[in-house]
């Protein structure tokens, strides 16, 4: 397995999809596979067992979903073309809009087609930190205000949507949701659903379980409609690799080895957020760089093959110094990575390995140089 690659574990897959389950069949809530956060096909034989389908970002996500998930397929988009929308509406059972005027642009087409309609509401109940993430931050182009929210919008939809969270908690979804009744609670009964939407971290070892589903329940007997969650993440969180070698190492001021991985081709999130996310890896420790930091003896700045001088991924300290070829392993690694990989600088793209159910490692898909010049010029033909 030559370096560098991702690697997803189908067993732990398989136990996140379980806790998953267990919210389902509780609470009689559907939950759906956010696409966007992670979309290896290949796997979705064993998602779709225990999931009730996809959601989608757009066309081209509404077309893996139908084709590949084959349970239910709900799509949002900020704003569709007539193209996209002439196409979605064979293949998806909801739609969601962000405003008034797509709504009311789009709903005789998706009307006839059967399609389930919703819009996209924001309860204004900022959660987070990092306004790139937030759909609730100031100024966001996501959802509908309850001040401009009124009875033709209700006359045309079957359920609303929110969406305000990101690798959060229960207590932020709790905060939410009370939010979202005391702006749009009004306009609740008659509706056949409510999606709570993604960013929920169900699976993660301390998240409120017992409490989202005491949630759901009660939500849904005091409202009587269906439930829905669109998580990404909580579906393959801690169930991939990132696995790179190591192929310099220099100094200016600290150690840096330079490694076949690349924050700014193979995991974007650490560019975009500035650093402020920096992934666990297996073989050292994060250094922290607030109060209370940890001074060890071997530390390095972990960098890309780039051009880009903000290519790095992070500091940290090992045991023993590094060594040319040493491997380092990045954990968390299926979630918003193989989705964002890109090819800036020619770097090739990370292999993908999946560690099946039967404990075989297949490999699903290598990339090289015709990957690079397929979406660069004319099909190729100067190969």
């Amino acid at each position: 397995m030559k370096t560098p690659y991702f690697l997803i574990d189908e067993s732990l897959i398989e136990k996140n999809c379980q806790t998953l389950a267990r919210v389902k069949a509780e609470t009689g809530c559907k939950i759906l596979l956010a696409q966007k956060a992670f979309s290896c096909y290949d796997v979705y034989p064993l998602i779709s067992k225990y999931l009730d389908g996809t959601c989608a970002s757009g066309l081209f996500e509404a077309r893996l979903g139908h084709g590949k998930f084959r349970k239910e397929v709900h799509v949002f988009a900020p704003a569709f073309t007539d193209e996209d929308m002439s196409e979605i509406v064979k293949i998806a059972n909801h739609i969601v809009f962000n405003s008034k005027a797509q709504l009311l642009k789009h709903y005789d087409i998706c009307k006839k087609a059967g399609l389930q309609i919703g819009v996209r509401v924001n309860p204004e109940c900022k959660t987070q930190d990092h306004d790139i993430y937030d759909p609730c931050a100031p100024i966001s182009r996501f959802g509908i205000l309850a001040k401009d929210f009124d009875d033709e919008i209700l006359a045309h939809i079957d359920g609303l949507h929110f969406h305000t969270l990101c690798q959060q908690g229960f207590g932020d979804l709790e905060k939410t949701v009370a939010a979202f009744e005391q702006r749009f609670g009004k306009y609740i009964n008659g509706l056949k659903w409510i999606n709570f939407g993604g960013g929920h971290h169900i699976t993660r070892a301390d998240y409120n379980v017992k409490g989202l589903i005491d949630l759901i329940k009660d939500f849904k007997k005091r409202h009587n409609l269906q439930v829905y969650l669109e998580p990404g993440e909580a579906v393959v969180l801690n169930a991939g690799i990132l696995v790179s070698s190591v192929l310099d190492i220099v100094h200016n001021e600290r150690d840096i080895a330079i490694l076949d991985t690349s924050a700014a081709c193979h995991n974007p999130d650490i560019i975009e957020t500035q650093h402020n996310y920096v992934p666990e890896i297996r073989e050292g420790r994060k250094v922290l760089t607030k109060s209370g930091s940890y001074n060890p003896t071997h530390t390095y700045r972990l960098a890309g093959n780039t051009c880009l001088s903000g290519d790095y991924i992070g500091d940290y300290s090992f045991i023993k110094p590094l060594k040319i070829d040493d491997t380092i392993t990045f954990k968390d690694m299926a979630l918003y990575t193989i989705v964002k990989t890109n090819m800036f600088n020619g770097i090739n793209l990370p292999s993908i390995f999946v560690k099946r159910l039967s404990n075989k490692t297949e490999l699903l898909r290598e990339f090289g140089y015709s990957d690079y010049i397929m979406r660069l010029g004319t099909k190729g033909q100067d190969l």
